[in-house]
């Protein structure tokens, strides 16, 4: 068995902007995990948000002891980016030795076409209300926004998408008095949810927030672990396979999040369709999936799934997991 990490980049059409900063391009780490004649592929983006860098996340996979397993990986790699690279190209090889889809070989439902989010990125409301009309037909919008104008975004993205479901995400942009001062345009405009409003170490003070409108919780939540201080917090949980650590814990967290009576929500990092594919086995039973970043690309990696509107079809068995 070897395994091989490789740097990618994938530049955007246009700047993708959230509360945090701006960017031009997506780099991602491509892990392929080779046996024989055998080859099973994952793909990461390392989240300077969680402290990590691609040299940190290179030198994590090209430091793992050979050979690997998926157990055996939990315990020597903590949740992040590094460890949901190996992890999903486990499962692909997997899949590659026994010959079966990756959703069997989990004990899940064969995977449909999903339904996706699309992304209106963070800018001035003029610019967003353009963004908008270009997707006015998308049946659900995830808004994002930064704090000062975020009244006058919400409004305008509304009145270009008078038809489309609307979320929003703040990144961890907003305050108490903010999440206050926003409930009645929210309301208004119909929104739906509102993702990570707080930054993530504040969620208990969410307990003071009389919302009409689900909270969920995305930077605040990474693994099992972080449901025990989050249920009491939010209504739905964001799972990302680059905070899990890959689709082994994904997997669990979602089935311990409906325990917990929360809505899961599947989204991810901006990357390419081998990022994505895996996600499309979790998004099967979620309430929300955002699955939306290879539609930002200039080109996408080869073999990617195939985007028709707002919908989405699970991965080919060239690009992952197909057997």
């Amino acid at each position: 068995m070897k395994i091989a990490a490789t740097r990618r980049r994938y530049p955007l059409q246009t700047a993708f902007t959230i509360s945090r900063g701006s960017r031009m391009d997506a780099e991602v780490i491509e892990v392929t995990i080779t046996d024989g004649d055998l080859r099973g592929r994952g793909e990461c983006v390392p989240s300077a948000r969680y402290g990590e860098t691609l040299s940190s996340v290179m030198n994590a996979i090209e430091t793992l002891p050979i050979p690997i397993d998926r157990r055996s990986l939990q315990n020597l790699l903590p949740a992040g980016a590094a460890r949901n690279a190996v992890d999903c190209a486990l499962w692909d090889l997997e899949s590659r030795r026994q010959g079966a889809p990756v959703w069997q070989i989990a004990g899940l439902a064969e995977p449909d076409p999903v339904t996706t989010a699309i992304t209106i990125s963070l800018d001035e409301p003029e610019k967003m209300t353009a963004q908008a009309r270009q997707y006015a037909s998308y049946p659900l919008m995830k808004v994002k926004l930064g704090g000062a104008g975020d009244q006058e975004r919400i409004a305008s993205v509304r009145m270009a998408a008078p038809d489309a479901r609307m979320i929003v995400d703040a990144n961890e942009s907003w305050t108490l008095d903010m999440i206050r001062d926003r409930q009645e345009i929210l309301e208004e405009t119909g929104v739906e949810m509102i993702e990570q409003p707080l930054p993530a170490g504040q969620d208990q003070c969410l307990a003071d927030i009389d919302s009409v409108i689900t909270l969920c919780a995305d930077e605040s939540c990474h693994d099992q672990a972080s449901l025990e201080r989050l249920a009491s917090c939010y209504g739905m949980i964001n799972i990302k396979l680059d905070k899990t650590g890959g689709l082994t814990e994904a997997l669990a967290l979602a089935a311990e999040a409906r325990r917990r009576n929360l809505r899961v929500m599947v989204g991810s990092m901006l990357g390419s369709s081998l990022a994505m594919a895996p996600a499309m086995l979790l998004a099967q039973a979620a309430d929300i999936v955002d699955l939306d970043g290879p539609l930002y690309m200039v080109k996408d990696i080869d073999h990617g799934l195939l985007y028709e509107s707002a919908w989405v079809s699970p991965p080919s068995a060239e690009l992952w997991g197909g057997g």
